[in-house]
């Protein structure tokens, strides 16, 4: 293990988990490394986690303020949530036990783009970066850190804080090396220069994170796989909302408006988003590239099969059995996947330059193309906005998937007004569902509602749509009628779950 840390300095600071933990102060900031599962620090989150359970069980307050990347994993942020010490947490976050805590209001969430963070701690706006708790693959002779399985806000919690600890994971293999692409073009100043990446394979930064020696307070040594979970297998709803989106593809590049290599692809996480990329191994596209968040198990099988050429991201988002291959094969992917600081992987203007064709989840959207992808019936946080509205607002195609409903049919994925937003009307191009496809380019709000009641909506929920949006007209009536809308009943079908645990008998 100790080739991993080739520079004396740093190979004189290792310690254990806890000895690290126990330099971490009650009221730190603290800058983890870590996106959806992959790259996060193993054993100094479990073990700060005992110090604050130990503080608090002889009466005394201890809480942190944590920052990451994206979600992470429950050995960071379920065993420190689960403290009840987790004072404040931001960007996106996944875990339930997290989830929990953010709901019955125990920890503070700040919902961000993940594009905007980096710009919000460098301007100081949440204080000074006690710590950085970063996860390396190894350390080089130079001192320079070799990245993970993510990049995530590393470059920018390396720089700011004021103290590092970096946790060097032997799992991770040595070949990761070269795999990633560290910017530092992102200070914040006026008329700063353009972010020079063109095409998602452009390379403009370096292999390695830089770090001040004299911060470096701690090395811990692991061993430790990331936490990756298996994508569920494929079920019907997915093969077919990747069909609508297949057929789509298929529609734009006839009429034109895509090449045969399509766009620069995104994909939020998920079984959806995996259903799509398979759907894709049998499509007539070949040469395609990705410039997007994560690289999932079907970016690298259509890599493998030829059909992608190169995949840029932030983090991987593996299956078990795919991080281990990975692991096996990094070297070959040389060139082929490049992860980047997400700073760049969202920046709006990257995405903006490359037209992509962002395809993100949601929660639900209603009759005119509102779309609420973080809070359950408006007040109960599920994840988090993540990357979705940076791609969103910036693609050259912004789309958004669902199965039609949730809970055994008790929720519908279509309703009259979205109990939370998260991406307006005029963010939303095309809503994909199990049921078909609606492409609101162009169309009024009047004009949309038929196109997503009748393609999107689940027939168990479509009359009572119709009939809520011709009640809605009539006492609209007079008042205007651009955005027709019955206040008194827009948010019914919500309170109605809430009561009854359905959607279902709406009464007109």
């Amino acid at each position: 293990m100790s080739a991993r840390i080739a520079h004396p300095a740093f190979a004189s600071k290792v310690m254990s988990a806890e000895d690290a933990a126990a330099l971490i102060p009650p009221g730190a900031s603290i800058g983890f490394s870590g996106f959806t599962g992959s790259g996060y620090p193993k054993e100094i989150p479990g073990a700060l986690a005992k110090r604050i359970k130990a503080a608090h069980e002889r009466g005394e307050e201890f809480t942190i303020k944590a920052f990451t990347g994206a979600s992470t994993a429950p050995e960071l942020d379920g065993v420190l949530a689960d403290t009840g010490g987790m004072a404040f947490r931001t960007p996106y976050q996944s875990d339930p036990h997290l989830r929990a805590k953010i709901n019955d209001g125990t920890t503070n969430y700040c919902d961000i783009h993940l594009s905007h963070l980096q710009k919000l701690i460098n301007m100081g706006f949440f204080g000074k970066m006690d710590f950085a708790v970063i996860e390396a693959t190894a350390i080089t002779e130079h001192g320079e850190i070799i990245p993970s399985s993510s990049v995530g806000n590393n470059r920018t919690y390396l720089d700011i804080a004021e103290k590092v600890i970096i946790e060097v994971n032997s799992w991770q293999a040595d070949d990761l090396y070269g795999l990633h692409d560290i910017y530092y073009g992102m200070d914040i100043k006026p008329r700063r220069e353009p972010i020079p990446i063109s095409s998602p394979g452009d390379i403009i930064g370096r292999p390695t994170f830089k770090v001040d020696p004299s911060k470096v307070v701690a090395i811990v040594e692991t061993d430790d796989p990331d936490r990756n979970t298996p994508f569920k297998p494929l079920d019907d709803d997915s093969r077919a909302i990747a069909a609508h989106l297949l057929d789509f593809f298929d529609m734009e590049v006839k009429a034109g408006r895509m090449p045969p290599t399509l766009w620069p692809l995104q994909s939020g996480v998920g079984n959806i988003a995996n259903a799509v990329l398979a759907g894709l191994m049998d499509a007539p596209y070949e040469h395609m590239t990705s410039y997007t968040e994560v690289i999932q198990d079907g970016m690298v099988q259509l890599i493998d099969a030829g059909k992608i050429d190169v995949a840029s991201a932030t983090a991987f988002s593996l299956s078990p059995d795919m991080a281990h291959h990975m692991n096996d094969h990094a070297r070959d992917y040389h060139g082929k996947i490049i992860l980047r600081p997400q700073d760049v992987s969202n920046h709006p203007e990257v995405i903006r330059r490359q037209f992509v064709i962002a395809t993100n989840g949601m929660i639900e959207a209603d009759i005119y193309g509102n779309v609420n992808s973080t809070h359950i019936m408006g007040t109960k946080m599920m994840n988090g906005v993540g990357g979705s509205g940076d791609f969103a607002r910036n693609a050259g195609y912004s789309i958004f998937v669902s199965p039609s409903l949730a809970k055994g049919g008790d929720i519908s994925a279509i309703v009259p007004m979205v109990s939370h937003t998260d991406h307006t009307e005029h963010d939303v191009m095309v809503i994909i569902t199990e049921q078909g496809l609606a492409d609101l380019r162009g169309l009024a709000p009047r004009q949309r509602v038929n196109v997503v009641i009748d393609n999107c909506a689940h027939p168990d929920y479509r009359e009572a749509l119709h009939e809520y949006y011709d009640r809605a007209l009539k006492v609209s009536q007079g008042r205007g009628i651009h955005t027709p809308h019955d206040l008194g009943q827009a948010f019914s079908w919500h309170q109605r779950f809430l009561e009854t645990g359905s959607m279902k008998e709406f009464k007109a």
